[in-house]
């Protein structure tokens, strides 16, 4: 596969039916819009419905806007009931949406703000749309992780929504490390279905809004750093297009931004940290995750080999 992948890249969509998290702004809606100019039907699942239809109203062709708050298990079963009914096949679910270096924050259901958004809520409606996929041939669940997973070597099962201490970085770090277990939990899951490739994607150094809860400290270097290692939000959602559209894409791969660094570049097949993928881990997350959520899975575990 060529490391030179651009938007004219992205085959013919028409026909497909993309869900896209977190698509009225930045990565999402850049993500959003390209599935939509090439022709395939995409619902902005997103927490504000009227930034959402003002998303809407920037793209062309087939583009609905489904109420989503990630932070809300009421809501992610509310939504994928809604989609559910809708729509009897599902080709892409993408999880996208997220939060970044939050204040120390709970969700509706008492979990840590960042690992609840990030990771639990895309857990458990992936696995309530998940019989939406299976039937669909080519069929992909693509969730995008960050350079950040790199920050935390570790799933902190003793104090995993940050009660003791807290610390934005790292509780950042926790849930995209998470995102790729999770990633890599679920393609050894859906392998012998045949149907369905769990893939993930990090958008590098991009420019958007998510760095608005970087702390005071960081601020200044990020400014100056921002016009030298960042992107446009439109060159970031490239990895996550091509995880989703690629016809040459495999289960379990990671796309990210090709220069050395990882910070921008169009995408290429990129590596995660050692950590990400510890079986083990994988699997106590996963039981741990569906414990929190109340979703089970229609894919059975796959013995470590």
């Amino acid at each position: 596969m060529t490391h030179d992948w651009t938007e004219q890249q992205i085959p013919d969509q028409v026909g497909r039916v993309a869900i896209v998290t977190g698509a009225n702004t930045g990565l999402g809606f850049e993500t959003a819009r390209m599935l939509a100019n090439h022709g395939a039907t995409v619902i902005l699942a997103v927490r504000d419905v009227e930034k959402g239809r003002r998303a809407a109203a920037r793209m062309t062709g087939d583009v609905r806007v489904q109420p989503l708050d990630l932070t809300s298990l009421d809501s992610v079963r509310s939504a994928a009931s809604d989609l559910r009914n809708e729509h009897e096949r599902i080709d892409l679910l993408i999880n996208n949406a997220g939060v970044m270096y939050t204040p120390k924050k709970i969700t509706t259901d008492g979990f840590e703000l960042q690992f609840g958004t990030n990771h639990l809520g895309h857990f458990a409606l992936t696995g309530l749309l998940l019989d939406r996929l299976l039937p669909v041939a080519g069929s992909r669940v693509v969730t995008v992780s960050s350079i950040g997973h790199r920050m935390q070597a570790a799933i902190h099962f003793d104090d995993l929504q940050w009660e003791r201490s807290y610390s934005r970085t790292g509780a950042y770090g926790q849930a995209k490390l998470a995102n790729l277990m999770f990633t890599y939990e679920l393609q050894r899951r859906l392998a012998p279905h045949g149907t369905t490739v769990a893939v993930a994607a990090h958008p590098g150094f991009s420019d958007t809004d998510l760095t608005r809860n970087v702390p005071a400290a960081f601020r200044l270097p990020v400014s100056w750093l921002t016009p030298v290692l960042t992107q446009p939000a439109e060159m970031g959602a490239l990895s996550t297009v091509r995880a989703a559209t690629d016809p040459g894409v495999l289960g379990g791969q990671y796309y990210g931004p090709g220069n050395r660094i990882e910070t921008k570049g169009s995408p290429r097949i990129v590596t995660s940290s050692a950590d990400s993928h510890d079986l083990d881990v994988q699997q106590h997350l996963w039981t741990v995750s569906e414990e929190l959520t109340g979703v089970t899975f229609p894919v059975a575990a796959v013995p470590a080999p």
